[in-house]
């Protein structure tokens, strides 16, 4: 079988793998990355949260990001009924950065992809890791291409950012249930139409269908809007019952005040997709010559777009650590990685749990005698510290809402019923 020796593999050519890989390419000698698909391959999470342009831009990604045109965001929109909440990210505790894009993830990874390609980081296309065996921190990770030839990459370190399919938690056998509730998704890219005043073009919205069933749009610069709704599973078998997924789609659209305006009859510009019970996590997030970064760890929920962060955080987090082993370094991965990747996690789940429970949703909503609760939360200082958790600046300790996530949290929501 042939032989390959790399001194750092990468599996996963998306965001995670292609910001660790732009970090490593001047440090490390012997770099690759091997990627399951043939790129452009279409990928859930298209709506991006502030925090991870600092990754871009440390590896020196932005510059090739910003020439593509993307959709840019500056915030989100949470709508119920005819009422709306809106945090702007350009007003939030945290001195990070104040806005970021909404991009086909398609496009998007290959952009990503094709410039590390160009800095000459090898990327190996349709080629899946079938196994993989670990002396101390050695490994030898057997591979196999579309045409079934096998071959095996002796590798000093290896990065798990192989997102959904986590190749490492699956083969090591780490793979546990998610503690989050499952749940199900529904999504296309829809032609949406264009409406005569609307002030909210480009902007992401979140619509609430019932407490525990919520869409999403998101507009791209290129026409198309993804459209998808997520829910606890039982919330679409009514929908089931009746049609197929465009059915579904269409159905659902029609029921929610604002979305049915938007999207009532628009064509499709991709099929409808449904996932289901898509949370999971790995018993482990490190070993002895090998890290799991991202979705290839954790996942939580789509509401928060916080996928893309976590995955390009840990991408460069691992990387940086992974490059210092190298060098005779002693690392920490517990407190350095797992940790410090946990703290944030927690964070979310913290927020993720409360929109779901129906405390956060109470806190961006408010009715009728409770405006003014409204109008002084828009401009005070806990609607800016709870935009930074949204804007993902989820390990600024400064921040209350991050520090005790919990407990404030729980604080805020009793003092909105109060009202």
């Amino acid at each position: 079988m042939q032989q390959e020796h790399v001194d750092i593999l990468i599996i996963g050519a998306g965001p995670s793998g292609t910001v660790a890989a732009a970090y490593l390419q001047p440090l490390v000698k012997r770099l690759k990355i091997v990627e399951k698909s043939k790129f452009p391959r279409f990928v859930i999470g298209e709506s991006l949260i502030p925090k991870c342009m600092e990754h871009f831009e440390e590896v020196g990604l932005l510059d090739v990001l910003e020439k593509q045109g993307y959709q840019e965001k500056h915030g989100a929109r949470f709508i119920r009924g005819h009422r709306s909440c809106l945090f702007d990210f350009g007003d939030q505790f945290t001195d990070g950065k104040k806005w970021t894009w909404q991009v086909p993830r398609a496009d998007f990874d290959k952009v990503l992809a094709d410039e590390v390609e160009r800095r000459g980081v090898p990327i190996d296309y349709e080629t899946t890791v079938i196994d993989i065996e670990f002396d101390g921190t050695q490994s030898m990770t057997t591979v196999e291409d579309k045409d079934g030839n096998k071959r095996q990459i002796h590798a000093s370190f290896v990065i798990d950012c192989s997102g959904w399919g986590r190749v490492l938690p699956r083969l090591l056998d780490m793979v546990k249930p998610s503690t989050m509730p499952p749940r199900k998704t529904l999504f296309a890219h829809l032609k949406e139409k264009k409406i005569e005043g609307e002030s909210n073009v480009g902007q992401i919205a979140f619509y609430i269908h019932r407490r525990d069933f919520w869409a999403w749009a998101i507009p791209f610069s290129n026409g198309n809007t993804s459209v998808g709704f997520v829910g606890n599973p039982a919330c679409f078998e009514i929908y089931e019952k009746s049609g197929d997924l465009e059915w579904q789609m269409r159905t659902i659209i029609s029921e929610i005040v604002g979305l049915s305006e938007r999207f009532d009859k628009a064509e499709f510009a991709m099929p409808p997709v449904s996932m289901q019970a898509f949370a999971a996590s790995s018993k482990e997030q490190f070993g002895d010559g090998f890290a799991i970064t991202g979705n290839s760890s954790e996942f939580l929920d789509p509401v928060f777009s916080s996928g893309v962060t976590f995955a390009t955080e840990s991408g460069l987090l691992a990387a940086k650590l992974a490059y210092r082993q190298l060098q005779g370094e002693k690392i920490d991965w517990k407190t350095d990685y797992a940790d410090y990747m946990e703290s944030g996690v927690d964070v979310f789940r913290t927020y993720v749990n409360a929109w779901y429970d129906g405390d956060l949703q109470d806190i961006f909503f408010r009715t009728a005698r409770e405006d003014k609760f409204v109008d002084n939360f828009a401009t005070d200082a806990t609607r800016r510290q709870i935009c930074s958790i949204l804007a993902g600046y989820v390990w600024d300790k400064s921040n209350p809402y991050v520090r005790k996530h919990q407990r404030a949290l729980s604080s805020l929501s009793k003092v909105v019923r109060m009202y």
